[in-house]
């Protein structure tokens, strides 16, 4: 007897309520997450478009000009390449970077290391621990002109401070800012004082972010205070270090604001940057092509080595 044809599944036909389970959902659709993201775009749109014009602008705008030769009085002149085979050959722009790799490589450390021990040392409870750490943390919101000018005088090689004390155990007063051994390293002993604060409050954050249950198990299983901070402190922290040391290696390379007040009248061989040789370059020689080629070759230079950086997390940073 034969089937009625109600009762026949057509395998030709497919399976519309799989089909449309297993469909994905049109971009366009109505869906949940829809509306979401449509009011994401528009509170985003403001800031990107913020970005698009006074940061992408520019900096397009700065490759085009490092092409050129402009005084920013004639129009400009395409040179092509030469701003930058210029630099490589330029003796005061080598050394500029010279002082900037060596500003960096000394400064971003040594400022962890000692930010790293402050926050240790800060993270307990003690009375008045609250105002210590708002003491450490007063440099950072105080403007870096002023801070310059304080420690100006207290490199000050005639009635400074710092001379004044070592007078007090028979040492002679010392050319803290002029003489070429002592500039840089006076420079960078200024920075790390200033960036004290933002790198001891992220590492108090991250040490107070470690489960104190880690620790306690540690200690039952007989491990002291060197062995709780080298196999369980200081792996759960490396986030944070990370994190500070992406902001420490990019401002190092944009050093420019503890040149400008601390040495005068303008810098030497052995203290001038790179981007100080941009500003000098730009706003002095009126050479924005020469200056925009070396403001470009620092961004590669930035770009490269936070890249390499980046890169180098998966290795030794441990998140939760």
């Amino acid at each position: 007897m034969r089937s009625s044809p109600v009762n026949e599944v057509d395998s030709t036909r497919p399976n519309t309520v799989m089909t449309r389970l297993r469909r994905p959902a049109s971009p366009r659709g109505g869906g949940p997450l829809a509306g979401e993201g449509r009011w994401a775009l528009a509170f985003l749109a403001p800031t990107l478009l913020g970005l698009a014009v006074l940061s992408a602008g520019p900096i397009l705008a700065t490759l085009a000009i490092s092409l050129t030769k402009w005084d920013l009085l004639t129009a400009p002149k395409l040179v092509g390449l030469d701003n930058f085979l210029a630099l490589l050959s330029d003796d005061r722009f080598l050394k500029a970077l010279r002082n900037t790799f060596f500003y960096t490589i000394v400064s971003v450390p040594i400022g962890l290391a000692v930010a790293l021990g402050l926050a240790l040392a800060l993270n307990t409870r003690v009375r008045g621990i609250a105002f210590i750490r708002t003491a450490y943390f007063l440099p950072v919101v105080t403007s870096t002109i002023a801070i310059a000018l304080v420690w100006q005088w207290i490199y000050s090689a005639d009635s400074g401070l710092l001379n004044q004390v070592l007078g007090i155990f028979g040492i002679t007063s010392q050319k803290w800012l002029s003489d070429p051994t002592l500039a840089m390293p006076s420079i960078i002993a200024m920075s790390i004082w200033q960036g004290l604060g933002v790198n001891v409050i992220i590492f108090l954050a991250g040490l107070q972010a470690i489960p104190s249950d880690l620790l306690d198990a540690a200690s039952v299983d007989g491990a002291g205070s060197w062995a709780r901070l080298r196999n369980v402190t200081l792996p759960l922290l490396t986030p944070s270090v990370f994190f500070t040391g992406v902001l420490s290696l990019i401002g190092s390379f944009q050093v420019f604001d503890q040149i400008f007040v601390l040495v005068k009248p303008r810098p030497t061989e052995a203290t001038i940057t790179v981007v100080y040789f941009i500003y000098e370059n730009g706003f002095k020689f009126f050479k924005m092509g020469y200056a925009s080629a070396a403001s470009w070759i620092l961004f590669l230079i930035v770009a490269f080595f936070s890249a390499v950086y980046f890169q180098s997390q998966n290795r030794w940073v441990h998140y939760q």
